[in-house]
Parts: C-alpha cells; sequence; structure tokens
C-alpha cells in the first residue's frame, strides 16, 4: 500500500513538473505590437525591480488576502484570535480592517530613492488584490483607502497609489500597477445570495449574465482609472490567473485542470474550474489606446496578453526563451510579517546574476508594515545591492544571455558590443580572491583586454584548451573591489 501510495505521489508530482516545463518552454504567444515590442525590449534591460504587496490585512500580519478564501491550504490559514473558526465572522472581522488602517508613516519617497540606490530601475504596486480593497481612489468602490470610513482617508497622502507611483516616477521608475481580477468584496463576484466556495465566482455566470456583466464592466472601469488618473503606467500586472475565459488553449493544456482533477479523486476539490470571460482583448485595446506601448502581463494566462511570463517565488532552471521575470520574497512572505527574516545580500546579490544570466528580469518584493514602513532587513538588502551594483552594475543593465549561461560557479552575461562578463560566485563567506580564476566554454580573442570591475589594471591571462585562465594579483587576492561575486570583464570573445 505504501509503495502505491508513494508511486501516485511521485506520478502527481512529476506531471506537476512537467506542466510548469510546458508552461516555461511553449506557452508563450509573442506580441505583434510594434509599440509593447519596443518597450519589452526596453523591460527586458531593466533587469531589476520592486514589488509591494501592501493593505490593511498587514495589520494582521497574515497572508495578503488568501484567509477570507473557502479554500484548505496551510497558507490561507486564518488569524487566531480573530474568529478562526465561524468564516462569516472572520471575514466581516477581516474587512472592518478598513476603518483601522492608518499608515501615518508612509514615506513614499524614501522607498523610491532605496530603490533607486538599489539598482532598481521598475516598481510594480499593489493597487487591489484579491481580497478586493482598492489602494486608489476609485469612484466604483468604497471598499478603498480614501473612503472616509478609513482611519487614513483624511491624510494628505490618502490616494496611496497616486504618491507611491508620483514618487517613484520622480527618481525615474518605470511604474507598474498590480490588480487583481477576482474581487471577493464586489457583489457581483462573490454574491451575498450565496455562499464563496472557493477562490472562483460564486455563481454560474452564464446562469447570470446580467451580474457577470455588471463585475466585467467594473473590472474595465477601475483598470481605465488607473489607466486615465494616475499618470504614464508602463507595465500592468494582473494576477488571479483562474478569470480567464476557458477555451480549448485555457483547459486542455492548463496544469491547473489537472491538479482540480486530482483532488477530485481525493474527495475534496480546492477549487472549481470556472469559466469566467472579462473579455482581455477588449480590455487591452482600450487600455492601449489610452497608454500606447503598455505592457499587459495577464499572468497564468496563455495568450497573447500575457507579454511576460512570471514563474513565483522560484528561478527556472535555464533561459528561457521568451521575455521572463522572477518574482521573489525578499523576506517573510508576500505581505507583512512581524519580524521577517531577510536573505541575506550573499543570496540577494547572486539570485540577481544567475536571473540575469539566464535572460530573466529579478521583480524582488518588500511587504510594507501596517504603519507605512519598511523593515530594517529590507534597507539591509538593498544597501547590499546598493554596494554591489555600484561596482558590478555595468554587466547587468541591457545585458543578455550567453550560453552555457552557467559553468560551475561562474555566470556570464554579453553585451551587443561584444564585451562579455563573467561572475565568479564566492561560497558564503568566501572574502580572498583565488590566485587564478578558469573559463573553460569561451575563449577571448588575441590581444583582448581582461579586466575585474572595480579596478582599472588589466589582468594577465592565458589560453587553456578551449578556454582561458585569468590570473589574479595578489594586491586584488586580499582586497576584492566588492563582495558576493566578482566579475571578469573581457572586451572581445573568440566566435
Amino acid at each position: 500500500m505504501r509503495v502505491l501510495l508513494f508511486l501516485s505521489l511521485f506520478l502527481f508530482n512529476l506531471s506537476i513538473i512537467q506542466a510548469q516545463a510546458i508552461l516555461e518552454d511553449e506557452r508563450y504567444v509573442p506580441e505583434t505590437d510594434s509599440l509593447v515590442l519596443k518597450k519589452l525590449d526596453q523591460w527586458q534591460d531593466l533587469k531589476f525591480g520592486l514589488l509591494m504587496h501592501w493593505g490593511p490585512y498587514s495589520q494582521w500580519g497574515v497572508v495578503e488576502s488568501w484567509s477570507i478564501c473557502p479554500e484548505d491550504y496551510g497558507w490561507c490559514e486564518r488569524k487566531k484570535g480573530q474568529h478562526p473558526d465561524n468564516y462569516y465572522e472572520y471575514k466581516k472581522e477581516y474587512e472592518g480592517l478598513k476603518t483601522t488602517f492608518n499608515p501615518v508613516k508612509f514615506d513614499p519617497e524614501k522607498w523610491a530613492h532605496a530603490a533607486q540606490e538599489a539598482g532598481m530601475r521598475y516598481m510594480v504596486f499593489t493597487t487591489k488584490h484579491h481580497d478586493g480593497f482598492s489602494m486608489f481612489d476609485s469612484k466604483y468602490t468604497d471598499y478603498k483607502v480614501t473612503d472616509s470610513a478609513c482611519a487614513f482617508s483624511t491624510n494628505p497622502k490618502a490616494n496611496i497609489t497616486k504618491e507611491v507611483f508620483e514618487a517613484f516616477r520622480d527618481k525615474n521608475l518605470w511604474v507598474g500597477a498590480y490588480f487583481s481580477k477576482p474581487d471577493w468584496h464586489h457583489e457581483n463576484y462573490w454574491s451575498p445570495y450565496w455562499p464563496p466556495q472557493d477562490r472562483n465566482v460564486n455563481y454560474d455566470p452564464t446562469l447570470y449574465p446580467e451580474k457577470w456583466e455588471d463585475f466585467v464592466q467594473f473590472t474595465h472601469n477601475q483598470l481605465m482609472e488607473l489607466l486615465t488618473d494616475y499618470g504614464d503606467v508602463d507595465i500592468i500586472w494582473l494576477d488571479g490567473g483562474w478569470v480567464k475565459k476557458r477555451d480549448h488553449q485555457n483547459i486542455d493544456e492548463n496544469y491547473e485542470e489537472k491538479f482540480s482533477e486530482n483532488e477530485a479523486k481525493n474527495g475534496f476539490i480546492k477549487h472549481r474550474v470556472v469559466s469566467q470571460d472579462i473579455r482581455m482583448d477588449e480590455l487591452v485595446k482600450k487600455a492601449r489606446e489610452k497608454q500606447p506601448g503598455l505592457i499587459v502581463v495577464d499572468r497564468a494566462v496563455y495568450g497573447k496578453n500575457q507579454n511576460y511570463l512570471t514563474p513565483e517565488n522560484r528561478v527556472p532552471e535555464k533561459e528561457l526563451p521568451y521575455p521572463w521575470e522572477s518574482c521573489i520574497i525578499s523576506g517573510g512572505g508576500w505581505s507583512y510579517t512581524p519580524d521577517a527574516k531577510y536573505m541575506s545580500g550573499h543570496e540577494g546579490v547572486q539570485m540577481l546574476v544567475d536571473i540575469v544570466a539566464k535572460g530573466g528580469n529579478l521583480l524582488l518584493n518588500i511587504a510594507p508594515s501596517p504603519e507605512g514602513e519598511w523593515q530594517e532587513g529590507a534597507y539591509r538588502l538593498l544597501n547590499d545591492y546598493k554596494d554591489w551594483m555600484a561596482i558590478n552594475s555595468e554587466a547587468i543593465y541591457n545585458s543578455h544571455a550567453l550560453a552555457p549561461y552557467k559553468e560551475n560557479n561562474i555566470c556570464m552575461t554579453q553585451q551587443k558590443n561584444g564585451t562579455t562578463y563573467f561572475f565568479y560566485m564566492t561560497n558564503e563567506g568566501e572574502t580572498q580572491m583565488p590566485s587564478s580564476i578558469t573559463i573553460n566554454s569561451h575563449e577571448p580573442i588575441e590581444g583582448a583586454t581582461v579586466t575585474l570591475l572595480g579596478s582599472k589594471k588589466p589582468l594577465e591571462w592565458e589560453k587553456l584548451g578551449s578556454g582561458f585562465k585569468v590570473l589574479i594579483p595578489k594586491s586584488l587576492q586580499n582586497k576584492p573591489p566588492s563582495e558576493f561575486v566578482w566579475t571578469i570583464k573581457v572586451s572581445q570573445l573568440k566566435q
């Protein structure tokens, strides 16, 4: 019996891995709009961005939105002491957090400065998560930060999205709007007539087309508000990939359905498969009439409206053949976690290098506190990025992947002019450079200049079979110009 159970779990996990591989390798539809293609090329050169999850839920230090979802996962767990055994009482208290949300220490200019100093070039902010709370002054709902019942509504910075967008634009960062397609507060998504069953709409849209149309119009209206009243927006980052039209390409091949089928066999369906067509093609057309060239990321929905893909909290094993970004938690969870432990500078910098070497971007999540502050661990991490990027950023921005992308502990990137960079990824605590660094996969042209970023003096190098060896002088061995990763620059490689 145990053998059969192990085998079934193994085969299920294998199907997940294979499904993810399909999503990463094959499930991308190239954009055709020339303005979007130009902007995508520019976005791929930015390499490093900031994601922020923030809302009234931060007051409880719980996972963003998901604790009010009636699905049984460990990460959906309800806040203890807040009626965790009574769903309806819990949801009422959760939505009551609107009245006490009062982040009086909110200082977006400080955040934007820290992000710019760290080398971040774009930012994506949660204008609305699945719980439906709008962090902007929407005229289509009173469940928002500017409503008079919200404690923060009288603050001069009450329109939080506007303040965030303006602060980051002032520091020359691109602006992205995270927006949830599902809205668990809206009466025509989770209708009060029926109990919510899972993450999906709690009625059949085909049986109640008027209700569903009302919700579609609400969604379109809110997104158009963001694209009309909040200045230039570079990216619309749409979450809630289960809200989509179910057709041949989004049923037969989508691995979520395979998971649901497996759960059904175990007697409990955590979430259903429901066609929820919000007419994305129509929405994107209107959006780009307002903001030409807008990048649209309809996450986890196969089709032309997913301009780049977003592996969540993981880094792919290899280069991917389309635009992509890994969205990664820097510390705690996506939303604010008291006493969160942040990744080290060593881990953070090496993750950025690894992602960029595979042709991707890193979108690093930092979660503000209920008071509107970042934790010191976040600032320490960004300061480590700042110090490293001050020496090595030329090897990051505007670069492209170079096969084999990584050789042992050495990653590589290349610029359009042929300049190539080899990143020596140190072991934790390794502070002294070796006397030589060997690269087997590439060879400089005769007479090429080889240097270490942070040092102007050329380094000696020797041809070594199909590769080469760089000799590191004692002065650099004992005092490397940066921590975590050391970067060898080669003026030109042999073709």
